[in-house]
């Protein structure tokens, strides 16, 4: 499609108003430079354009509208590779400084028909920097006779001196919706039934290049056998259909973090980059952005039945929101490269979109519960002493202190002495033995020591532990 369709005048160039207006008041009014410099993207007319150009200049029976007749013998040599007027020449493939000696030398011979002797050179960036040198001092005082159109897709690349002397003319990208209109031209032409949606697909895919679209649309004809509808599209360019933008952009709306994380699961193993998935919905959101004012809304290039779904969501959800969303993913997709687990990157990114949209996604259970039953303990439980629990009786580790309670030494600190218990039988016995001394010691008391010697339990305790008290 993209030979047999190929524009053969300047009015079917798509996209390229100004461009073609200028090149044929040009020709109208006797101004041709003598040299082009034809830059843009891939598959946006370039090459095209100084092909109708080169017809124009040399045809013999231009029309009113200034384009080539196409039956005159220099447009008919012309489009059966016959012309010795119209000459091409790859750069990537002849970039020598001998290929460019050969074509200087060749620009000294006069047209055999016509006014001119064209030479379009396509890819010209691809030079060697020898052969623009050799190139410059033909390009800058050439023939009256030639006219150089050169076409190239990387101008950073082209020397500054090669520049000054072309008048240039930037070719822009293709819009989706002329696209879309050629492609349905096309389909009608070529009896192919078609969804709008599907177009829309190809079109998108295609990234503003018109021959990108054309062989895109002639591999899914092939596919779908005449028929293009829009799962299939989407399932053999490996496209992530709307729906799933909608739905995730609802769960996000709803604060519903569980189908989040299902629904991009589900996306994941239906085998999908996680940067797909990245792209697609700051894409979505950004329409999302677009449509909530009727004064942008002309800017989405969708079809008709797809704009409407987005107005539809548009109206629910919240302006900041989106904001936070794209401030997140965006950060998240500068990040995906990097990053050594990309999925829990992406699972994060969606928790914290939701939790910026103020939504608490997970509570820490022990605090709550420890909090709750804290504030639900009586004041006169809290007033009573806590129990030690049961300890089992093999090997204990423990400090025993005693306090010298004797007359001539009431006021001395008490001793420690770290001791090993390996037969006690139970807490209960020990704490009532270090209890009793206690509620009992009373300096004062000239009946304190009689009292401590006449304790059964503290003489058993003793016993026990084999210990003498100092």
């Amino acid at each position: 499609s993209a030979r047999k369709y190929r524009p053969q005048s300047f009015n079917t160039v798509l996209g390229q108003s100004v461009i073609t207006e200028t090149l044929k008041n040009a020709i109208k009014n006797n101004r041709i430079p003598q040299a082009f410099l034809f830059c843009g993207p891939r598959g946006v007319g370039k090459t095209t354009s100084a092909r109708i150009l080169a017809k124009a200049l040399n045809c013999l029976n231009i029309t009113e509208n200034l384009e080539p007749c196409g039956i005159c013998e220099s447009c008919q040599g012309f489009q059966n590779n016959a012309s010795f007027n119209i000459h091409e020449l790859d750069a990537a493939s002849n970039n020598s400084v001998t290929d460019i000696r050969a074509l200087t030398e060749q620009v000294t011979f006069p047209p055999q028909i016509g006014k001119y002797s064209v030479y379009i050179i396509d890819e010209v960036h691809m030079l060697s920097t020898g052969a623009f040198n050799a190139f410059l001092k033909t390009l800058e005082e050439p023939p009256k006779h030639a006219i150089f159109i050169l076409a190239t897709t990387e101008k950073h690349k082209v020397l500054p001196t090669i520049i000054s002397r072309c008048q240039v003319f930037n070719f822009k990208k293709i819009t989706t919706i002329d696209i879309v209109a050629n492609l349905k031209n096309i389909a009608e032409k070529e009896g192919v039934q078609y969804d709008d949606e599907a177009l829309h697909i190809i079109a998108l895919k295609a990234d503003g290049g018109m021959r990108d679209a054309l062989s895109i649309f002639d591999q899914m004809v092939t596919f779908c056998s005449q028929k293009l509808s829009y799962q299939t599209v989407i399932d053999n360019l490996n496209v992530l259909d709307y729906d799933y933008y909608f739905k995730i952009t609802d769960y996000l709306i709803q604060n519903n973090y569980s189908s989040t994380l299902l629904i991009v699961n589900e996306i994941i193993e239906k085998g999908f980059e996680g940067h797909t998935l990245l792209q697609g919905l700051m894409e979505h959101l950004r329409n999302l952005l677009v449509v909530k004012d009727t004064k942008t809304a002309n800017l989405l290039d969708l079809s008709h039945n797809l704009k409407n779904k987005y107005v539809q969501q548009a109206e629910i959800v919240n302006f900041l929101l989106i904001i936070n969303a794209l401030n997140i993913l965006s950060k998240t997709d500068n990040q995906y490269k990097t990053s050594f687990n990309a999925r829990l990157l992406i699972e994060i990114a969606m928790l914290q979109i939701i939790q910026q949209n103020g939504a608490p996604i997970f509570q820490n259970s022990i605090t709550a519960q420890v909090t709750s039953t804290a504030l639900e303990v009586p004041k006169t439980q809290l007033e009573k002493p806590i129990e030690t629990p049961h300890v089992h009786k093999e090997s204990i580790a423990t400090t025993v202190v005693v306090q010298d309670a004797t007359e001539n030494n009431t006021k001395a600190k008490p001793k420690i002495k770290s001791i090993s218990i390996n037969n006690i039988a139970s807490v209960e016995e020990k704490l009532a033995v270090q209890q009793e001394p206690k509620s009992q010691e009373n300096p004062k008391n000239p009946n304190f020591e009689k009292l401590n010697e006449q304790n059964p339990l503290l003489e058993n305790f003793k016993n026990k532990l084999n210990l003498n008290v100092y």
